[in-house]
């Protein structure tokens, strides 16, 4: 398990992780099914390095977790993670939709008589 000090640094973490395509990727294809590190890197134009590099990124941000069978390491994706990314996601959505409708309101509201309004005294 994945502690942070704070649910900001939990949301850089994870964010950074799926900051990647191919670490995206990699959380779509073991959302299906648990894979083994070799087989993950047959699917990448990279190095075995570099796939166990993506990986640990993903590790670490806790939207996968490995577990070693036999000689294999095999990588799953942490449902948990995904459903935290999508909830952050939506609390972001929700402040930036209350905006906008904030912002939509102000705009389509006329000016009271007698208040200032920003071209008063400019001639079109």
């Amino acid at each position: 398990m994945v502690v942070y000090g704070s649910a900001d640094e939990a949301a850089d973490h994870l964010f950074h992780a799926l900051a990647d395509a191919t670490r995206r990727d990699i959380v779509r294809r073991c959302m299906r099914d648990e894979l083994s590190v070799s087989r993950l890197a047959q699917a990448y134009p990279m190095s075995f390095a570099a796939v166990q590099k993506h990986v640990a990124v993903l590790e670490r941000a806790g939207l996968v977790t490995k577990r070693r069978h036999g000689r294999e390491q095999l990588v799953r994706t942490a449902p948990e993670a995904v459903r935290r990314a999508r909830r952050v996601l939506d609390e972001l959505e929700a402040t930036w939709r209350g905006r906008v409708d904030r912002m939509a309101r102000l705009l389509g509201q006329d000016p009271e008589p007698g208040e200032d309004s920003p071209t008063k005294g400019q001639e079109k």
